[in-house]
């Protein structure tokens, strides 16, 4: 390990351009991301990607800890929690660094602004090491508070501790790829569940059906309940999806068993209180039992934070995106319970989480980086 570099003030030890490893690693920001991408992180195994991570935060003299769930909490100026998830998917995507491709006209695309511009290849990288970063980066530059949470990706286990173990801040951001220039004010809710039905064993030629055709038939009416008109949104629709399925003679040869595992996506139009009755409705026969819910979430676009994303990505040169995502993320949970602005932000282009070619551009690493320290020096206090 080398000595510590200091970079815009932010101090890191022992990254990857510390030891030289690629001309493109020129800042301690691009660093310490391709060091956390480079360390394997599924749900459940954050552990060493964590310790790396508070590294960081030692380096720069903050206060950091892992708490008892694994997080990784770095308090600071609660006029702004920046958070977002130390875990990803399983899957191997080879960590590299690529010059990144040219269109026909000889630029770089959308998501590069500069001729020399370079993306990194890895599990992560967008989903959300990148954004963890910047906000990493972004937490020592302006004091915000940080704490980077485990199991985003599974049962939000991380999310669920902080907002039982902490009181509210005074506003949100939380990180997951939006673009640079792109603020995510939206998210649907989730319900998942298990459907069990058990029939008596019988004849194949018998009419009557068995626990197989009741879950199937179950599903179908679910799936027709929330069927939606072709002009609805996606964001704006109940989407149904089968996970998982067993079934079959029990054991001993004496019933048929059928378990179907579901998930439902839930827009801020509905709640998952009325898409679980809805659900439950159709039954009739078998059971269902549910997971903890995830609610929906929809923040005000004219907000003072949106605004000040607004501001801060135009003085980039952006032009900025307010979206709805139809998928869940841990702001789900933070907005049910702490009544304060959120959005989220983060660098990457969402159409490649969990792909097998998730790759991030560093310049737009970079840029989201000034735009996430121009938004946090508006709230949080420079006073000594």
């Amino acid at each position: 390990m080398g000595a510590p570099d200091t970079v815009d003030g932010v101090t890191d030890v022992g990254d990857a351009s510390d030891e030289g490893h690629h001309p493109a690693l020129n800042t301690t920001g691009r660093g310490l991301l391709y060091d956390l991408v480079s360390i394997p992180s599924p749900s459940g195994e954050e552990r060493a990607a964590a310790e790396r991570l508070a590294a960081f935060f030692e380096a720069n003299g903050r206060e950091v800890w892992l708490d008892d769930v694994g997080n990784v909490r770095a308090p600071g100026d609660d006029a702004v929690l920046l958070t977002s998830h130390v875990d990803t998917v399983p899957g191997e995507v080879p960590v590299e660094i690529r010059e990144a491709e040219t269109d026909a006209d000889g630029d770089h695309g959308d998501e590069a602004d500069s001729e020399d511009d370079y993306q990194l290849w890895g599990r992560g990288s967008v989903d959300a090491t990148g954004p963890l970063t910047a906000m990493a980066v972004t937490a020592v530059r302006t004091g915000a508070s940080f704490v980077g949470v485990v199991r985003e990706e599974t049962d939000s286990r991380g999310a669920r501790h902080l907002v039982e173990d902490r009181s509210p801040p005074e506003a949100v951001i939380n990180g997951e790829p939006s673009g640079w220039d792109g603020v995510t004010l939206g998210y649907r809710g989730f319900l998942a569940g298990t459907y069990v039905s058990t029939s008596e064993s019988g004849h194949t030629s018998r009419p009557e059906p068995n626990a197989i055709q009741d879950a199937i038939a179950w599903w179908n009416r679910v799936e027709e309940a929330f069927e939606p008109d072709e002009w609805t949104p996606v964001f704006e629709q109940v989407t149904t999806k089968p996970v998982g399925f067993d079934g079959g003679l029990s054991a001993d040869g004496l019933s048929v068993e059928a378990t179907v595992d579901v998930q439902l996506r839930v827009p801020p139009s509905t709640t998952v209180e009325a898409v679980r009755e809805r659900a439950e409705a159709e039954l009739e026969g078998g059971t269902v039992t549910w997971k903890e819910p995830i609610p929906p979430v929809m923040g005000d676009p004219r907000g003072e934070l949106a605004r000040a994303f607004r501001v801060a990505i135009r003085g980039e040169g952006g032009d900025p995106r307010l979206l709805r995502k139809t998928g869940t993320s841990d702001v789900n949970l933070y907005a049910a319970a702490w009544d304060r602005p959120m959005v989220t932000y983060g660098p990457g282009d969402s159409a490649l989480d969990h792909a097998p070619d998730e790759h991030l551009s560093l310049s737009e690493f970079d840029r989201s980086v000034r735009v996430l320290t121009a938004v946090c020096e508006r709230f949080v206090s420079n006073d000594d």
